[in-house]
């Protein structure tokens, strides 16, 4: 997988989405994957903008980098999901991920 001589089966791109749209979107994409019996799909994250800091709060780049991988080993998804893995640089590199599925039972 690392080497990116596997193909992923499937993809989704979420990069443009806020957190409200691009949940439901991976939720229903990984469960659809799953239900198709796909073992492998890429998810494209992006690496995140780099935003202007002017609070006394640090903003966090790349929100969905960061919280796609929880949600992946969170309920409903983590009874599906085996491996999460950062892809190869021509899948997408930092910003994407791949996704290898349980088999179905």
């Amino acid at each position: 997988m690392k080497r990116g001589k596997l193909s992923p089966e499937a993809r989704i791109d979420l990069h443009g989405m806020t957190v409200a749209q691009a949940h439901p979107a991976l939720t229903s994409f990984i469960l659809r994957a799953h239900a198709d019996g796909k073992r492998l799909v890429l998810v494209i994250t992006g690496k995140g903008k780099r935003a202007e800091d002017d609070g006394p709060i640090p903003v966090r780049r790349g929100v969905l980098k960061h919280q796609v991988p929880h949600w992946l080993t969170s309920p409903p998804l983590g009874s599906a999901v085996l491996q999460i893995t950062p892809a190869h640089a021509k899948h997408g590199g930092t910003g994407a991920y791949y996704v290898y599925l349980k088999r179905q039972r």
